[in-house]
């Protein structure tokens, strides 16, 4: 399907003018053709995972999941995201990390046939901004483009192929409702599995500052707003898996069933505490896109 205006991934809806910093950002969206077609918070110091344990209460339990895992000071992740419309999908698969103290983050996600660009897409995640390396034709090799996320209308929950391990869990502060659906064994772990649905904009509001921005932007774009959602968590409360079921019309102010777009991230974390090479990209690594360049990357 090709949308009647170019959008973003995630985009109900075309994005107002912008000035030319934030054209930036719509034109390096990589992913709308592969999309529309088929930072988050942190603690600020590491804390011995001994003093926290899984609460018996499965609400309780979820909601605290996100504070728990960023206590053990990092993590390393692996993403998977797959887009489906009417007949057409798109797959999306990444490794990486995040780091809770530096909030800082770093995923290499794997590009498709069929999207804007190939090879990997390299993404450095922090509070409220994201660089993106590979994004687009027209960006130098090595170079990077900075967004801020208040400018991609999914807040980068999906538009770069992978939800960052920091959203993705920090969704969960907004879990709405927790079911315990059985005890699992995962690499010798004991791990308890839950399912129930959250809300975006309260997970924002239970976020804050700037980490919370990505995720208000999607509660205000995606149109399935009680997310489901499952996780699984050890006896410690710290979150070991997630899946997290987004939708969004991918033709711009459609309700036509064949227009929804379906989304599915699923985020995999392991090596609680191992060190994660994050580092954010400086300014002469930068690249920013000449006042004529295309607000928009064309729809396919």
């Amino acid at each position: 399907m090709t949308p009647t205006t170019p959008v973003t991934p995630g985009l109900s809806r075309p994005l107002a003018p912008l000035p030319r910093a934030a054209r930036t950002a719509t034109a390096v969206a990589l992913l709308a053709a592969a999309l529309t077609a088929c930072g988050g918070s942190g603690a600020s110091r590491p804390q011995s995972v001994s003093a926290d344990q899984l609460s018996a209460d499965p609400l309780t339990a979820v909601r605290n999941a996100a504070d728990i895992t960023g206590r053990t000071g990092s993590i390393h992740a692996s993403t998977q995201l797959t887009t489906e419309a009417g007949d057409k999908k798109a797959a999306f698969s990444g490794t990486g990390g995040y780091d809770y103290v530096k909030r800082i983050g770093k995923l290499e996600v794997d590009i498709p046939p069929g999207a804007a660009t190939t090879g990997k897409i390299t993404e450095v995640v922090l509070p409220g901004i994201v660089y993106l390396q590979n994004s687009a034709a027209k960006i130098p090799e090595g170079k990077w483009v900075k967004l801020d996320v208040r400018q991609l209308p999914d807040g980068n929950l999906v538009s770069s192929g992978a939800t960052d391990p920091a959203s993705a869990t920090g969704a969960l502060r907004g879990v709405q409702k927790a079911e315990l659906v059985a005890s699992e064994s995962a690499d010798g772990l004991e791990l308890k599995h839950y399912k129930g649905t959250l809300d975006l904009a309260k997970a924002a509001d239970a976020t804050g500052g700037r980490g919370a921005d990505g995720l208000r932007m999607a509660a205000q774009t995606f149109t399935v707003k009680e997310i489901p959602y499952e996780v699984w968590l050890d006896q410690q409360g710290r979150v070991h898996k997630v899946v997290e079921n987004f939708g969004f019309a991918g033709v711009a102010g459609s309700k036509d069933p064949k227009d929804q777009v379906k989304v599915v991230s699923t985020v995999t974390l392991a090596d609680f505490g191992k060190p994660v090479d994050a580092v954010e990209p400086t300014a002469d690594e930068l690249y920013t896109l000449p006042s004529s360049a295309p607000a928009t990357a064309p729809a396919k």
